[in-house]
């Protein structure tokens, strides 16, 4: 089982980060900052918990002014580079939020070592106006890591964020971003777009195709982030997106020989296969995928859709073998109990078989 994020926290960490401080700050007193990160209750905390956590610690031992305190963290965060240091644009969040002019500038910066695609938000709500204003300006920067900040960080359903209600109603403001960044050099900016546009397609499939379409087959980077911006409405076997990347409905297609196991106990592996074929030449271009039916407490099945291949297929006849996983993860709870294997071909639902989690 991998290591819990929560555990990028060590002692090593945050001593170093004490030291680099001490040197910009001789009065930081260090002893105690790290006395009060690791308090009784630390191995209580989860990952956000934990980044709030060092960022209070922060402002308790720094400057209560908040213009010296970014003068001592962002030279800091030049030997800081990583996911677990947001706790610097966490200081801008939580203490910066009356200070715009100083937090757009420190903001911009802690983005290029760390990243403020949470720290952005409060002032996204407080400022909606005045703060989409500073993310347009910013997708015109010479640092690709500040130009995905201005789509990551207005993606109205980001994970682990809280969300931007407006934006969900209306998403208008975000689409001028995310136009000037489509054909970006840079394939983590193309894929915040894509990102963010998948979020808009939960709210507002019907905008979200007619932009598809408006942008695919224009440009090879721009038609993967189109693919991947629809990801969502693929799953749902949504047909116009279908009929957008040449998916038809699989009439000719035969599903036989399907087979799965009766039972798998958690933490193992349930295998299944099945044979597609068809009477014509070739069976053609074909998205194949699977949903599982997880048991859920109230006694109901909540399916998931996984995606096996999406390729077009030369023969007539094809074996799909598959393994899917229970093993225990941070993010699913599993219930014993019948569940169920449902095969999806161009997002038409073929055929359904029961198991039984033990």
């Amino acid at each position: 089982m991998p290591e819990p994020l929560k555990n990028l926290y060590t002692p090593a960490l945050i001593d170093n980060l004490s030291t680099s401080i001490k040197k910009r700050y001789a009065d930081f007193n260090t002893r105690h900052f790290k006395q009060y990160v690791f308090s009784p209750n630390w191995e209580q905390l989860e990952l956000k918990q934990r980044l709030r956590h060092v960022t209070e610690g922060l402002h308790t031992f720094l400057p209560d002014s908040y213009t010296r305190a970014l003068k001592i963290l962002k030279p800091v965060s030049r030997n800081f580079t990583g996911f677990e240091y947001m706790f610097f644009p966490d200081y801008v969040e939580l203490y910066g939020i009356d200070h715009f002019d100083e937090s757009m500038i420190a903001l911009e910066h802690f983005t290029r070592y760390s990243t403020s695609e949470m720290a952005v938000r409060p002032f996204i709500i407080k400022y909606p106006k005045k703060m989409m204003a500073q993310m347009l300006r910013w997708s015109r920067s010479d640092n690709y890591h500040v130009r995905r900040l201005s789509s990551e960080g207005c993606r109205p359903r980001l994970p682990w964020a809280m969300a931007l209600p407006e934006f969900k109603h209306d998403p208008a403001p975000i689409l001028k971003i995310l136009e000037r960044l489509k054909q970006d050099d840079s394939e983590y900016v193309r894929r915040s777009v894509a990102n963010n546009l998948n979020d808009v397609s939960k709210d507002h499939p019907k905008l979200v195709l007619k932009i598809a379409r408006q942008w695919h087959a224009k440009h090879p980077d721009t038609d993967w982030l189109v693919k991947h911006a629809c990801r969502t409405l693929l799953k749902q076997g949504d047909p116009a997106a279908m009929r957008l990347f040449g998916l038809k409905k699989p009439s000719h297609v035969n599903l036989k020989s399907f087979k799965l196991d009766k039972t798998v106990k958690r933490g193992a592996s349930l295998d299944f296969s099945f044979t597609l074929s068809t009477q014509e030449k070739k069976l053609g271009k074909l998205r194949i995928e699977y949903a599982v039916g997880f048991l859920r407490a109230n006694g109901r099945l909540s399916e998931k859709v996984f995606k096996i291949s999406e390729t077009e297929y030369q023969d007539n006849n094809r074996d799909v073998n598959k393994s899917h996983s229970f093993k225990t993860i941070s993010t699913r709870r599993y219930y014993p109990g019948k569940h169920s294997i449902t095969i999806i071909l161009n997002g038409n639902k073929l055929t359904r078989r029961y198991f039984h989690l033990k």
